[in-house]
Order: structure tokens, then C-alpha cells, then sequence
């Protein structure tokens, strides 16, 4: 689907663009459009991969015209930019608004104005239940989404979007944060051991985008079933890994706008969704204000309508945590470093 076809990744130059950059780079593709804000890590991307078909444009979604200007000749948009550390949203609401929302607004609106044939747009667990400004944010953009969608033809332009947890050793993610402090011999600092969070890599999130774009009607929302572990599981499995079992670790409580687990469909989600085996498809409400008809939505409805979250999903012990982390190419460089000066 992606022969000779141009693909814009809004936000592109974070961990999810570089990991579709690791996926699609070498294959037929025509062009690759990275749009963002950031000059310094766009340059750092443009040295790194030293591709022709990877183009950088400057911008930012809250501007409509940087954003129509990208959009154009693309077939494909991937859009993954948007505000994501929830204290900082906490503190500073109106700048995640901005963004998150009424980036997403410009983004739609010139995608529909360009012609754009598919928008995959990505949202967060935290969307489900909101309770921080982060996530009500991104639950907005979900509403933006699915509105827009209701009023653009299918035949021309189609956008859905996708849902999951956290992604293991992002950037801004705990992961990193907790090597640094292993390996600069500082505590591990822990808001609450029992908080539960869903577990995914960098090749889920990609997986999930692309299984959104290849199956994804308007409005449409996609989950990917994830497993889940406690940050005391997390922390005792890194400990492990790095051999360092004894470090100390300090619980300094839950941080702004923190929630004990999370939830990636709500219960009224479950009720609509369509089990896809290894996905949640929730489809979108398509009646009009009129309520006049009754639009029957999926083909396999979900019995158990208790909303799906990270303390009722698969629960990782350390064994499976372990297994996790090393699949990370971050961890096994990390362990590969470690064991060299060992054996030095």
C-alpha cells in the first residue's frame, strides 16, 4: 500500500517517527515527510539516516498554514504530534489544548483540504476516563477526530485513530529515567509500587498504526491487547537485568494528575467493541442528532463490558517483565556495555 507513496509523521522526530523510519526507509516507498518543530533533532535525523527520500518541514500544527503546506501531494498521514508529559500539562492546560486539540483540528482540516487518502491519528490510555489535562486533551482530539470524519467522503479521505499505554523506553518514559539513575548510582525514585501500567515496545505502537491504517473505517478507534505490570515489577525486573538488585529504591508518591492504573476502553468502549483477536476495534456512533435510527455497529460484540484496563488485563511478573525489557534494543546495548567493562 505504501509503493511509491508519501507519508507525513506529524511530531516525526520523537521515538515513534524514528521507530517508522526503522520500518519503512529501505522499502519502496516514495517519500517520507517528517514535520515538526524541533531543527536541532530534525538535523540530527537528516546526518543519521542520510536519505533522499526523507524530507523535513519545518512547522507546527497550532499553524494551520505550515501544516497545509506539508500536507500537500501526501497520501498518508501518520499523526503523532501532540503535548504528552502529564505534569507539564497540569501546569500549563491551555498549551496541551493547542496542541493536542486544536492541532489536531488544522491537521484534519488540511488533510481533507489536500486530498489526503488515509490519517491514522494517535492517542493515549489516558484518554479513557480522564482525569488529567493530558488526557482530556487527547480524549478532545479523539472527538475531533470522529467528528471529522463523520463529514469527509469515505472514497477520498478515511480517519481513524488508535489508543495504547505507555511505550517502553520512549522518550520521557521511566525506563530511561530509572538507568540513568541505576548507572549514576542515585536512587530509583518510585511514585507508588502497586500503580499498574500497560506494557508496550516501539514495534507494538508501529504494529498498531499500521493495523489501524490497513483495517480503519471513519471514526474508528483501535486498541492493541497489551499486558501489564506494577512499577514494583518493572523496577525489581530492570534491577535484575543490570545486575543490580541491591540498588536503593525511594517511593516519592504519585506525581500531578497521576492515576493508579489505566484504562485503554472505557466500559460504554467495550460494550461497542469488536474483539479482532489481537485488537479492540470500537467503531463510531453513527447516528445523526435526530436519533430517529438505530445503526447497528460491529459484528462481534464484547459480553463482558467491564472497561478494559492495565489491573484486569494479563498481569507480568518479574520473569515477564524481564522478557519484555530485553527486547529493547536500548537494554541490550545497555547490558552488551555493561558486560564488556565487566570483563575488561
Amino acid at each position: 500500500m505504501f509503493k511509491n507513496k508519501i507519508l507525513l509523521i506529524t511530531g516525526g522526530t520523537g521515538s515513534f517517527g524514528n521507530a517508522v523510519l526503522k520500518r519503512f526507509l529501505n522499502t519502496d516507498i516514495a517519500e517520507i515527510r517528517i514535520f515538526s518543530r524541533d531543527e536541532k533533532k530534525q538535523d540530527d535525523m537528516r546526518k543519521r539516516y542520510n536519505s533522499p527520500k526523507l524530507k523535513f518541514y519545518i512547522g507546527d500544527v497550532r499553524d494551520y498554514s505550515s501544516v497545509l503546506n506539508a500536507t500537500r501531494s501526501v497520501d498518508f498521514i501518520f499523526h503523532a504530534a501532540a503535548l504528552k508529559q502529564v505534569p507539564s500539562c497540569e501546569f500549563h492546560p491551555m498549551e496541551a489544548v493547542k496542541t493536542n486539540i486544536i492541532g489536531t483540528d488544522n491537521l484534519l482540516e488540511a488533510a481533507i483540504q489536500n486530498g489526503v487518502r488515509r490519517v491514522v491519528c494517535l492517542s493515549t490510555d489516558k484518554a479513557a476516563y480522564p482525569i488529567n489535562a493530558m488526557g482530556i486533551s487527547k480524549a478532545m482530539m479523539e472527538k475531533v477526530m470522529v467528528a471529522k470524519s463523520r463529514n469527509v467522503d469515505d472514497a477520498k479521505t478515511v480517519i481513524c485513530g488508535t489508543r495504547y499505554g505507555n511505550v517502553m523506553a520512549s522518550r520521557g518514559s521511566v525506563i530511561p529515567l530509572f538507568v540513568d539513575q541505576i548507572r549514576s548510582g542515585q536512587p530509583i525514585t518510585i511514585t507508588d509500587p502497586a500503580m499498574t501500567r500497560f506494557m508496550m515496545t516501539l514495534e507494538d505502537a508501529v504494529d498498531l498504526v499500521l493495523y489501524a491504517f490497513e483495517h480503519g473505517a471513519n471514526g474508528d478507534i483501535f486498541v492493541q491487547k497489551a499486558p501489564a505490570a506494577t512499577v514494583e515489577t518493572l523496577v525489581n525486573a530492570l534491577l535484575s537485568v543490570m545486575k543490580k538488585p541491591e540498588h536503593q529504591v525511594n517511593i516519592i508518591g504519585t506525581r500531578h494528575g497521576e492515576k493508579l492504573y489505566e484504562t485503554l476502553l472505557s466500559r460504554e468502549e467495550m460494550a461497542a467493541a469488536e474483539d479482532r483477536g489481537g485488537y479492540f476495534r470500537v467503531p463510531p456512533d453513527l447516528r445523526d442528532l435526530n436519533y430517529g435510527k438505530f445503526v447497528e455497529q460491529g459484528e462481534q460484540k464484547i459480553s463482558n463490558c467491564e472497561d478494559y484496563n492495565s489491573h484486569n488485563t494479563e498481569r507480568l511478573d518479574v520473569a515477564g517483565m524481564e522478557g519484555l525489557l530485553q527486547k529493547l534494543d536500548f537494554i541490550r546495548a545497555i547490558v552488551r556495555g555493561e558486560n564488556a567493562v565487566a570483563e575488561g
